[in-house]
């Protein structure tokens, strides 16, 4: 089989599609003839030797796909050759075929083509995750997301809205925001021109935000403890912007806040926080969301995989639309 491969770290260039070795699956897992797989930013981090893959998991980047079902290891009830899926992976997703875990695979949810599916794993495991299961958002509260066009953030906007929240965003411009817009956001806050936290404040009566969504981490954290409401909670799933800051405990105590710091790549496959609970409940609580149309994949591009090293140089100067950049093996 055929993957996109690497012989060092380094920028887009290093990125090469090349022949491997073919995939047999072993107990417990499920062979996947991928269709498609999608961008994200871990995938850009791992190429420049910034975010290695769990130990035991595969070195090919790629964190979900799409694709039909080739083989099924023994061990593994519930699943046939043939089916339609996607999957949450911790690699591998940039590739021909995939050897993933059966209790990271998941149904497509109907009205979803085979393609736009390979948007939605990572996406919505991390979102629902930390959104719903750690910071208990509930209808009524006020969402904020930093980084509101990209392709977390498109769904988050929509998760929240479809939870009967005000949703705040910010993005860096005017067509970015009006992509917000469009997706349910109500507070646009760009980021270029306006200080979210007075914008926020301004907007929420003083109230500010009851959950934030913070993909920037150290350089966001003061500020977002500012624009934390009394009990909020802020999950920050990304480090954009650093790893270390100074933490005003009086300020988060004050608001009686929450800081949940989290990683999805890394969780066990099954036992407490595993990838299996996070899996069953998005297929449980989300899909039927996304197949009454109310959370609906945006998908800002769609490439060949063969063209990885352009997508990635094309991301990391900023040249990327709103939504995620899904890539076939056509």
């Amino acid at each position: 089989m055929y993957a996109i491969t690497m012989d060092c770290f380094g920028g887009p260039d290093v990125l090469r599609w090349s022949e491997v070795d073919d995939l047999v699956p072993a107990e417990g897992e499920i062979v996947i003839d991928v269709a498609a797989t999608a961008l994200n930013r871990a995938d850009t981090l791992q190429r420049q030797g910034l975010y290695p893959p769990p130990p035991g998991s595969s070195e090919i980047l790629g964190l979900e796909c799409s694709g039909v079902i080739s083989s099924v290891g023994p061990g593994v009830d519930g699943w046939h050759v043939g089916q339609e899926v996607c999957a949450l992976l911790a690699g591998g997703g940039y590739a021909e075929k995939v050897a993933v875990p059966a209790e990271q695979v998941m149904r497509i949810p109907a009205g979803i083509d085979l393609v736009t599916a390979a948007a939605l794993p990572e996406a919505a495991c991390t979102l629902w995750s930390n959104m719903v299961m750690q910071a208990r958002l509930t209808k009524g509260e006020i969402l904020l997301v930093h980084g509101g066009a990209g392709g977390l953030g498109t769904m988050a906007i929509q998760i929240g809205v479809a939870l009967g929240c005000t949703v705040a965003v910010t993005a860096g411009s005017a067509a970015k925001l009006a992509l917000c817009r469009e997706l349910g956001a109500t507070i646009l806050v760009n980021y270029n021109e306006e200080d979210f936290v007075d914008r926020v404040r301004e907007a929420t009566d003083g109230h500010g935000a009851d959950v934030i969504l913070d993909v920037l981490g150290a350089s966001y954290l003061a500020r977002n403890v500012d624009v934390l409401a009394l009990d909020g909670r802020l999950a920050v799933i990304g480090i954009q912007g650093g790893t270390v800051a100074e933490l005003d405990l009086r300020a988060l105590m004050m608001r009686r806040g929450a800081l949940i710091a989290t990683n999805l790549r890394s969780r066990p496959v099954l036992g407490k926080g595993s990838k299996a609970a996070i899996v069953a409940a998005v297929q449980e609580s989300l899909w039927p969301l996304v197949e009454a149309g109310a959370v609906v994949p945006t998908v800002g591009a769609t490439r060949s995989v063969r063209d990885a090293s352009q997508v990635h140089a094309e991301s990391a100067n900023g040249m990327g639309p709103g939504g995620k950049i899904v890539m076939t093996m056509g």
